[in-house]
């Protein structure tokens, strides 16, 4: 798997692409910690889960399912700080997939450990990507301290840091080219103010 360090990079390069209008900083918050959450379930190793188990390591917490459930409770959530930002709850709801998706996606390109379980429920097979170019991190923090772990960040800012970089630079170009409809709409049922009434003008 990536490392936590890295994981945010898609959030982030969403939240920089789109904007703060689409994308309010509650919900970046909210997207940045989505993208982390599938890893809480490490704690399987020590509750004697098998890895291969759906409640393992890269089971059910890294499938697009739960990052469905998770992204429509999370934008549920944030409904109040979603309304006074204007920015829609749809929206929300696919960046919040997108953030949490993201996990279990990436974790898909990585060269270790076992495939991830994507589409659980309905399948507990464990799938890669073709093309596994992401050196897998150690799970402990004095191996990621290592010369090990060093090559593991560098991989990382080659294969995910750099693509997400790209990725917030075009979204930001087109928003600010105009080119992509991004940030809160008029509300067509809510009367508009009404125009000031002319001046009387004076006689010639």
């Amino acid at each position: 798997m990536p490392t936590i360090l890295s994981h945010p990079a898609v959030p982030l390069a969403l939240g920089v692409g789109f904007g703060p209008k689409a994308v309010p900083r509650p919900l970046l918050i909210a997207g940045i910690v989505a993208s982390a959450l599938p890893d809480l379930d490490v704690i399987a190793f020590r509750l004697g889960i098998p890895y291969s188990a759906a409640l393992g390591h890269r089971g059910f917490s890294h499938s697009l399912g739960l990052a469905a459930v998770v992204a429509l409770g999370g934008a549920w959530a944030l409904r109040k700080a979603l309304r006074k930002a204007r920015s829609p709850l749809p929206a929300a709801f696919g960046f919040l997939f997108l953030s949490m998706a993201s996990h279990g996606l990436l974790d898909a390109f990585t060269t270790g450990g076992r495939g991830i379980a994507l589409l659980w429920p309905f399948t507990e097979q464990r799938f890669f990507w073709p093309l596994q170019v992401i050196r897998v991190s150690p799970l402990s923090l004095s191996k990621l301290l290592s010369l090990r772990g060093q090559t593991v960040l560098l991989s990382e800012a080659l294969w995910v840091w750099l693509p997400s970089t790209a990725l917030a630079l075009g979204l930001w170009t087109l928003r600010r080219g105009r080119l992509l409809p991004v940030g809160p709409r008029l509300d067509p049922t809510r009367p508009s103010l009404p125009s000031p009434p002319d001046q009387p003008r004076g006689n010639p």
